[in-house]
């Protein structure tokens, strides 16, 4: 005869506005559950951040072992919080961070998500069941000495920090792999081009070098985003007065975060200003921006130079990845700068959010903060992606077409600039307006037809070296 097992009880919890019933097998109380009916907007929950959620086990653990060395809390509590802590840093109940990224109250679900999982997880190491909130509470032990209003932006600077590193190290490997092309077409010659119009030759590496330089530039940007996002307000409690925290509290919680975290975090000099200050925000909202506007920028180019191949300018071979179209055969897209593009749309959106929810705090307490660190989350994580996708589908496999690319600088009138010094502006441009007439090269219609030149001036101009790295001639 089967047996049928049944599903443990739910149990009971209660917050001041009344009681529920919270399944068993999790770990989260009452404040997660009504959260998770409130606010049910961008369908990403809290754990798909999970450098966010090991950052607020580290702001609990710390406080936990702030408020013991100071005798605010039971020694033996503060143990089982830290050890429950360690659990959730190790990533061991990620799932039971279900929040919303975007919720109203300033960020509270969240804070309370993480007193009720780290509550509940030291109750049952200590020998207790689930929601026997007297041996260890979420609001009494869990946060003592803490606000949303100091815990929850804390915790946003921890994984904004951590997550800054991956992003930083993508964006250098991708430079990193155009200043590899840069060496590779170093002698490739090709034309520059300003206002889409032909120029004077360049190298092909030059061009890619350049790339490189121009990302690397933005390295420097997101370290010194860090440096403003390493100040914290932890201690200030709700509105910067440090409102039930004991003397020392703050200093001694910013020390323990300090050593868990290997981060040189600071603690603000003027806790309630750092309360409702988010101007860190805007400023790395303002970084990430720039190097999307500066990527995006980049593959319109890849974009421009691959065209064709037979109607554009097709100096470059980008990896042909997929079919590009459904009707026409034979056709392929540049689809990962495309994508690329289209992530730093995003991101450029993204931070008029940003700048939007900073604006719109009030007083002591900007409440926009959630909307403000999913913004930057998400922008962060799609940077770091569309780096690596371009380096490593796109950047590594481009080709030069380097003789088509040579014959476009042999047949140019952009060319006769480097005729200005010895002819002079004038004669040069007429040079060009013939050639242009005509149909014929400058070379024909300078040196064969009118003479201006002997051969062995042109070729002491038309070096390639001269071409790429022009030195003054006369």
């Amino acid at each position: 005869m089967e047996t049928t097992q049944l599903a443990p009880a739910p149990r009971l919890e209660h917050d001041f506005l009344g009681e529920r019933q919270i399944p068993e097998n999790v770990y989260y109380g009452i404040q997660t559950l009504r959260a998770l009916e409130n606010f049910d907007i961008t369908g990403i929950p809290l754990k798909a951040e999970p450098l966010f959620v090991q950052a607020l086990a580290y702001v609990k653990k710390a406080a936990a072992l702030a408020n013991r060395d100071l005798g605010v809390l039971d020694s033996t509590i503060a143990e089982y919080i830290a050890h429950a802590c360690d659990r959730v840093i190790a990533g061991e109940l990620n799932d039971q961070f279900l929040t919303d990224m975007i919720q109203g109250g300033a960020g509270t679900s969240v804070n309370m998500n993480a007193n009720e999982v780290i509550a509940n997880v030291a109750l049952e190491m200590m020998g207790h069941q689930k929601g026997e909130y007297e041996f260890c509470h979420p609001n009494n032990h869990v946060n003592c000495s803490q606000s949303t209003n100091d815990a929850y932006p804390t915790a946003f600077r921890i994984a904004l920090n951590n997550k800054l590193v991956g992003y930083r190290r993508a964006l250098e490997q991708l430079a990193d792999a155009f200043a590899q092309k840069g060496e590779e077409f170093q002698n490739v010659l090709k034309m520059g081009r300003t206002q889409l119009q032909d120029a004077v030759p360049m190298s092909m590496g030059d061009e890619f070098r350049a790339f490189a330089t121009n990302l690397r530039e933005e390295l420097l940007r997101i370290d010194d985003s860090r440096q403003l996002i390493r100040e914290i307000n932890m201690g200030a409690t709700a509105i910067g007065t440090r409102v039930n925290a004991p003397s020392g509290y703050a200093e001694l919680v910013t020390e323990h975060l300090r050593d868990l975290t290997g981060l040189d975090l600071v603690l603000a000099g003027d806790l309630i200003e750092a309360t409702y200050d988010t101007g860190a925000y805007v400023q790395l909202s303002g970084v990430l921006k720039r190097t999307a506007v500066k990527l995006s920028k980049i593959c319109n180019d890849l974009r421009l130079l691959s065209s064709g191949p037979r109607a554009g300018l097709n100096e470059i071979n980008l990896p042909p990845l997929q079919p590009g179209s459904s009707i026409m055969p034979g056709k392929v897209n540049p689809v990962v700068p495309e994508v690329v593009n289209q992530t730093a749309f995003y991101v450029i959106g993204a931070d008029l959010t940003v700048t939007m929810a900073a604006e719109a705090g009030q007083l002591q307490l900007n409440v926009m903060e959630p909307v403000i660190s999913f913004a930057l989350f998400t922008s962060i994580s799609y940077m770091t992606r569309a780096c690596h996708t371009l380096r490593e589908k796109c950047v590594v496999g481009i080709t030069a077409n380097a003789q088509h690319t040579e014959q476009q600088v042999r047949n140019s009138v952009g060319i006769v600039t480097q005729l200005n010094p010895v002819l002079g502006y004038e004669t040069s441009a007429e040079i060009a307006k013939e050639a242009l007439r005509t149909g014929k090269s400058v070379y024909d219609v300078a040196v064969t037809e009118r003479q201006l030149l002997t051969q062995a001036k042109w070729d002491e101009i038309f070096t390639f070296e001269n071409l790429i790295r022009p030195h003054f001639i006369q």
